[in-house]
């Protein structure tokens, strides 16, 4: 499996995330600005509630932001264990170690894409092939480290 592919699925993963809450912020910011009203307090509610939902999405927009930078110093080399850009299989599934952005497919299977700080990855972090660990009490083998 190459690794530089998963690594590309990842970065337009994010790269449409980007654009999503770009243009749903530029969206929102609109439908602010149009809303004009004599009603007060009704119009104050309202702006408010779109802040709210414009400040919202701008978290998440610098969220994603931050998991671009992240992907972009990750490299597609093979590693002997798990690292950040190892691609680990276990007896119970595929995980890219790298930003978590779900399920990604490739040539028919599905990979999970994980972040270092997830649970799973803190409890395999640094392990090799043949090694063994648990997690909520499911025991896992490191079948192969790409």
């Amino acid at each position: 499996m190459d690794k530089s592919e998963i690594l590309n699925l990842v970065k337009n993963k994010i790269q449409q995330k980007i654009q999503t809450f770009t243009s749903l912020i530029e969206e929102t910011r609109a439908s602010s600005n149009d809303t004009k009203s004599s009603m007060g307090d009704k119009y104050e509610t309202g702006r408010e509630m779109l802040q709210q939902e414009i400040n919202n999405l701008q978290r998440h927009l610098n969220e994603t932001l931050l998991q671009q930078n992240k992907i972009s110093k990750i490299s597609a080399e093979p590693c002997t264990k798990v690292q950040n850009g190892a691609l680990v299989k276990t007896n119970k599934g595929l995980f890219y170690v790298s930003v978590s952005v779900g399920e990604i497919v490739l040539d028919g299977k599905k990979i999970m894409t994980v972040s270092e700080e997830s649970p799973l990855v803190k409890a395999m972090f640094g392990m090799k092939v043949d090694e063994q660990f648990s997690i909520n009490t499911i025991q896992q083998v490191i079948e192969e480290i790409i």
